[in-house]
Order: structure tokens, then sequence, then C-alpha cells
């Protein structure tokens, strides 16, 4: 019998290989390559992370970096094309959206608790926000304190009442709460006068306001509430996908194009009105980065 040449052995040998890594993919990475689609989580208005221009057209710091994360996924997965969706969610459904499969990865706003990592896993943080109240800039209102018996909005689907009812200085107070579907929605509560006060995320309260018809007409109180790491969302038991966002992160730090990104969004004057949130980039997120971690905000620890 005739002996194959060696060339032919090398060919079956890459050919094999190349089967083998296809039948390795599990998961969402198997999921994006059969399908040639990744489904980004898109948010609507939050702040600098991720908001919309519209007509189906969505940006901000969070938003930029999923989209770059989709193009390392792509080159990892060699793939000659790759067709990035976006899925407009909100704080109710993101974590049922990511679960069933809808969205697989969510770069918005969400906050990495230890209740939220019982249902879906987070990538490294990428934004240490710190919860903080916007009031009216004529308000008496000056911190915790002075909620007592006002009418304080948030929106639906956060946690960032219940962190303030945690709040030491809370015990005992009584005041009534009212949620918008969205936060644009929540801090109309505020702007049309249906609340005293609007609590969230520092970030968001600062591109809410720099949006704002009145800029001037409101202050964000310097008490902080609560110091949370924000970080993108996926589905659980996934280790595969969650290491390539991961990687994909740490080269975007190691690079500096995170910091660049960072600077476009929170420090550079954004659309549509082309002004500045004014939120340099803060040593919390800067040690976020340095040393990549997904611990709950549980772990963190107002200063």
């Amino acid at each position: 019998m005739k002996s194959l040449p060696k060339s032919t052995f090398v060919l079956i040998a890459a050919l094999f290989a190349l089967g083998a890594n296809a039948q390795d993919l599990t998961g969402t990475l198997k999921k994006i390559k059969d399908t040639g689609t990744i489904t980004l989580g898109a948010r609507e208005s939050s702040g600098a992370l991720a908001y919309t221009l519209g007509d189906g057209k969505y940006v901000g710091f969070h938003t930029e970096m999923s989209e770059k994360i989709a193009a390392d996924l792509q080159k990892q997965l060699k793939m000659p094309k790759l067709d990035v969706k976006f899925q407009p969610v909100t704080s109710q459904n993101r974590i049922p959206l990511v679960q069933n499969g809808t969205v697989d990865l969510e770069c918005g706003s969400t906050t990495n608790n230890a209740a939220r990592q019982k249902d879906v896993a987070f990538a490294m943080t990428t934004y240490v926000e710190e919860g903080r109240i916007v009031v009216k800039a004529n308000s008496p209102i000056k911190g915790i304190a002075d909620l007592n018996g006002k009418t304080v909005a948030t929106t639906t689907g956060t946690t960032s009442v219940q962190t303030l009812r945690k709040n030491k200085k809370a015990a005992n107070m009584d005041f009534k709460e009212v949620f918008g579907k969205d936060h644009a929605d929540s801090f109309l509560l505020l702007e049309s006068g249906r609340a005293d006060a609007f609590v969230m995320d520092g970030q968001i309260l600062a591109g809410l306001v720099s949006k704002s018809k009145a800029p001037a007409d409101y202050k964000i109180l310097g008490e902080v509430l609560s110091v949370e790491p924000i970080a993108c969302m996926m589905r659980k038991d996934d280790p595969a996908f969650q290491k390539a966002v991961d990687t994909s992160i740490q080269a975007m730090v190691k690079s500096g194009d995170l910091a660049k990104m960072y600077d476009k969004w929170f420090v550079q004057p954004i659309p549509p009105s082309n002004t500045k949130v004014g939120l340099p980039l803060s040593d919390a997120t800067k040690q976020a980065w340095m040393s990549p971690n997904t611990k709950p905000m549980e772990e963190y620890a107002v200063q």
C-alpha cells in the first residue's frame, strides 16, 4: 500500500484541530459562532454610561466598550463577519432578558450585588459608582436627614431607595416613594415638582442634569449613599465567555483605550447637546481597572 504524502497528514491534522476547536466551543461563544450574531443589551437613559440618540443609535462609555468587546470576540472566533444587534433593556427586564438568552451581554449601568450574582454573572468592574441625591437648586434639602416627610423619586427595578433606607441616617425616617419607568422619567418627576428629590447613581444624575433644559436649576448633594461596582452582565455558568469578555476589557485597560473612552464620554462634550458631564476618572474606578475583580457591592464600604 502506497503511503500518503507528509503534506496530507499535515492537512488532516489541521482539519482535525479545527474540528476539535469548533466542538470545544460552548455556551454563548458557540451561540455567537453558530448564529453569526451577538445581541448587546442597551440602555436608553443611563447617563454617559449608556444612552440613546434615537433611531436605534446607542452610545456611551459602556456601549462603546461593548462594541469593542464584540469586535474582539469576532477576532477570537475567527469570524469574517459578526452581526452586532442592540436590544434596549430597562431596569426591570434586563436580568430576565439575559437569563432567557435574548441578550448575550448587557453593558449598561447594572450594579453587581450579591442578590444578582445568584441569577447572572458579571464581568470585571469597569465603573465604580456613588449613590447620590439630586434636588432643585433652591431646595432646603441638604442631605439624607432632610428627606423626612418628603417625596423621593427613583427608577423601578433599581436598588437606590433600598440602599437609602439601609443608611443609618435614614433610620425611623418616613418619606414617600414614587417611581419612574426609566431614569429620564424619574428625573421628570423631580423636574415637574412631583418629587422633592431623586435618588440614583451619581453619574446618571450628572448626565441628566447636564442635558436638562436648565442645568443650573439643580444640585447634586455631596452626601454619598453607597459605593457600587458597575459591570457588564451575562448568563451564569459560562466561564469561557466570561473569560473572553474580561480578556477584552483588560486589553483595553493595558492599551489605554478604556481611559480614552472614559475621557470621551465623561470629560469631553457629548451628544446630542454637546454638554460635559464633567466627572474625571475616580481613584476607585482606576483601582478596579488595575486590580480586576467581580466583588459585589456588599464588599464595598461607604467612606
